[in-house]
Formats: structure tokens, sequence, C-alpha cells
């Protein structure tokens, strides 16, 4: 019954610097956790984690991958993050729809003359507004942005289900929001949502204008035919300047629509208006979603744990090894005398290992005939003893370990708990049930019941008198 996160120690500390912002994101997670309901149980978690070689930002991140295993909180990131990706692909194919939609609309269905102007305020007129709101954002907390990486995340937490569910977009925002990626990773959405949208529209466009006929006109009563050519070359400039053509000053003013031209001078204005939207509509986006994510995998990159944020500042002291002090600061209290510690714990890692659970006076320990081969490492009776034990097999598991109970008295949960931890730090465990009188029978089946429910086998519990210690002596040679 051995635990794999007291074995693998080493590997969760691989994890953890292979994948950072995971272990980052199980981190706020865990810490908000603890937040609304309260801290966790995290004694077995805090005594591997200070087994760790290492700083007190990676111990942190240690101890939340280990509570948020035994809590099950890793099946929630990744269906949140399924989830999240699964909406995004429905955006995306939401933008390919829209743009195709809005090339079409801009187009017509070639029954009567196309109207550049408008055609080119279907195509860009609502890219231009959202894209000038995003370049005045950066005047705002980057909290207040909004736009398609918003619509987003909205749509992400509505499908949280569960109050550890709900939480996990949470720590995911506070995590970014400290790490100064939400800007970025909000952009990065919107404008690979709107690129992908005018992407679709100039491939509409090619599609489109390559299969049918289409005229181009301009229409204006206000305005002077002069000024409508200078608006149209102005416009064009910087499309001329890429290599894209742009109609004449004769051609624009003969596009009043009072006159037939001829098919050369319409693909003239379909490579315009294909001009203007590969240049004013395709080239921002696709400059800024690339400057957008390469701020946010700078600031993902950079992100760290801070020990001082509420609910990590209280770990130093746990997390990290006490200081030795080696002055005497008052005489010795005579409750409180040292007193020599017998038998000494070094060196149990792959040795087989016997010990007493709280065995009373009247039960002789240890067993008289006891192997040189097997460690004996003491009858746990307190805390210290308990917590003395728990830290040498932490450091090195033992190959086998058998523990003593007395069968005459009540398997409580406490015992049992006990008894999970420390099987976690052995290759194989097994239970001696000592039963020295009668009247011991009717408890011996209870804990037998109790150890088969912990997950012990039915041969690693141990009653007869001379079975326990062979089963224990042969794991050694």
């Amino acid at each position: 019954m051995p635990s794999p996160t007291s074995r693998d120690l080493p590997l969760l500390a691989e994890s953890v610097s292979q994948r950072p912002l995971r272990a980052h994101w199980l981190a706020e997670l865990i810490r908000l956790r603890e937040a609304h309901w309260g801290p966790l149980e995290d004694a077995q978690a805090v005594r591997q984690v200070r087994q760790l070689d290492t700083d007190l930002p990676s111990r942190i991140l240690a101890r939340a991958a280990l509570l948020a295993q035994r809590e099950n909180l890793p099946p929630l990131v990744d269906a949140w993050r399924r989830s999240a990706a699964a909406i995004l692909a429905v955006l995306f194919l939401l933008a390919l729809a829209s743009g195709a939609g809005a090339a079409l609309g801009a187009l017509g269905d070639g029954s009567r003359p196309v109207n550049v102007l408008w055609a080119l305020g279907a195509l860009l007129g609502l890219h231009a507004l959202t894209f000038a709101l995003w370049l005045a954002s950066f005047l705002l907390r980057p909290a207040a942005v909004t736009g398609l990486g918003r619509l987003w995340l909205w749509a992400t937490r509505k499908l949280a289900r569960g109050p550890d569910s709900a939480l996990v977009p949470q720590a995911f925002l506070n995590l970014l929001t400290r790490a100064g990626a939400l800007r970025g990773l909000f952009g990065s959405i919107s404008h690979l949502l709107w690129l992908t949208a005018l992407c679709a529209a100039l491939a509409t466009l090619l599609a489109v204008l390559s299969t049918a006929s289409y005229r181009f006109i301009w229409a204006t009563t206000l305005l002077a035919p002069d000024t409508f050519v200078w608006l149209t070359q102005a416009i064009g400039w910087l499309p001329a300047h890429l290599g894209f053509p742009m109609p004449d000053a004769a051609t624009i003013r003969a596009s009043d629509g009072s006159q037939a031209l001829p098919a050369s001078a319409q693909a003239q204005w379909s490579l315009w208006l294909i001009g203007v939207l590969v240049v004013y509509g395709i080239l921002p986006r696709l400059l800024a979603g690339a400057l957008c994510v390469a701020a946010t995998a700078r600031a993902l990159r950079a992100v760290r744990i801070d020990p001082a944020l509420a609910g990590f500042s209280t770990l130093r002291d746990r997390l990290e090894p006490p200081a030795l002090s080696t002055g005497i600061d008052r005489p010795v209290d005579p409750l409180h005398e040292p007193r020599v510690q017998s038998p000494s714990l070094d060196g149990l890692g792959g040795q087989p290992v016997l010990l007493g659970l709280e065995l009373p006076a009247d039960l002789p320990w240890p067993p008289a005939d006891l192997p040189a081969g097997i460690r004996q490492a003491g009858n746990l009776d307190t805390r210290e003893e308990r917590n003395r034990v728990l830290d040498a097999l932490s450091q090195s598991a033992a190959s086998r370990l058998l523990i003593a109970c007395d069968a005459r008295q009540t398997p409580d949960r406490g015992t049992l708990s006990l008894i999970a931890d420390l099987s976690a730090h052995a290759g194989q465990t097994g239970v001696w049930l000592i039963t020295p009188g009668a009247g011991a029978d009717t408890r011996a089946a209870l804990w037998r019941d109790r150890l088969l429910a912990l997950g012990l086998n039915t041969d690693a519990i141990l009653q007869a008198p001379a079975a326990p210690l062979g089963w224990l002596e042969s794991s050694h040679g």
C-alpha cells in the first residue's frame, strides 16, 4: 500500500520545474481553497516537502502539488482547460463564418453595382473601431480591458460547476493578473480571432471575385469627384507602396456609375479593395497578435511565487527547517530534561523495520527473539515519536514494515490513519495483531475488517505467534 508521492518526491520536484505554469496554477488554487474553507490537513505533505533541498517558493509549489493530487484537483484543471479550448475553437469557427459573411455582404449578389465605400466599411469598419479601442485600453488598468478575450473567459466560467471547479478559472485569472499577463492573453485571443475573420473575408473575396463579375462604383451627393479621388488615393497610398495596384485618377472619376468601364478597370478596383483589406486589416492584427503572444509568453516565463502573499506567508516556518541553536538560554526544567532516545533511526531505508503502535506495558517490547537483520523503531506512544519515525522513513522508505498492534484495543480512526501514513514509506506493510489473552479474538476480527477496508492484503494481516517475524525476515537475505 505504498504512496507514490512518497517515493516519487524527486519526480515531483522535476515535474514542478518542467511545468511551472501548471505548478503555480495549482498553488494558487490551493491558496484560494484554503482561504475559502480553511487550511487543509498537510502534515504528511509538509514532512515530504521538507526533505527537498530547494528554496521556499519551490517548497510551496511542491506542497501544493501534493495536496492537489490528494484532493483530486488536477482533473478539474484539465477539464477546465479542455472546455476552454473547446469554447475557443467555437469562437474561431464563428470568426470564420462572420468573416466570410462580411465579405459576401459587402459584395452583394452581383445584381447591382458595389459601392466601394460601403464595401470598405463592411469589411473594416468594426475592425477599425475595436482596434482603436484596444489601443486606447493602454490608458486603462489591465483589469478594465474588454473584448473577445473577456468573452472567452466569461464563457469558460459559466461552464464551471461545483465550488472547486469555480475556483479553477479564478485561480488562473489571479495568476495572470499577478504575472502581468492578463492584457497580453486577452489581446492575443482578440487579435487572433479578428485575424481569423479577416483572413476568411480575404479568402471569400478572392474566391468570389475570381468566379463572378462585379461593377465597382462610388456615389456621393455632397462631395465633389475630386474629393473622392483624393480619398481613394490617400487610402490606397500605403497598399500601393507595398505592391498593390491602385486605379488612376481618370478611372476613379469615371467610376461614378454613369458609364460602363472596361473589365481592366473593375479588376483594378478589386485589387485595390483586397490591398486595403490586407494592409489595414490583416497586417495590423497579425502584428498586434504577435506582440501580445510574445508579451504573454514573457510574462508567464517570469511567474514567481510571492512568499509574502496571504496564504503563503504562514508556510515559511512549517516548510523551512528550523534554525539550530547551540546556546543555553535558561536552566533545564526537570520535566523537560534531555533524554537519550533509543533506538537510533538512522539508516532505516531499504531495511525491514519493526515497530509497535501504542502497545501497553503488559506486552513485552521489543520481542526477545528479534533477528539481527531487522531494525527496531520502538513503540510509538507520543506525537514526537510518531513524527520522528515518519521523518526517518520519509527520507528513505523501508523494504518491509511490520506494525505491531494490541488486538485488545478498538482500532480507531487515528490509529488507522497513522498506519496508512506509515505504509506510504515502505515497499510492503504488514500489521501484527498481538492477542495475548482471551477475549481479544472479537476485536481482532474487527481489526481485520478495518485493515482490509484500509487496503491491506489478507496475507499482510498477521496474527500467529511465529508468522509475523518470519514475514518480516523473509525480505532480508
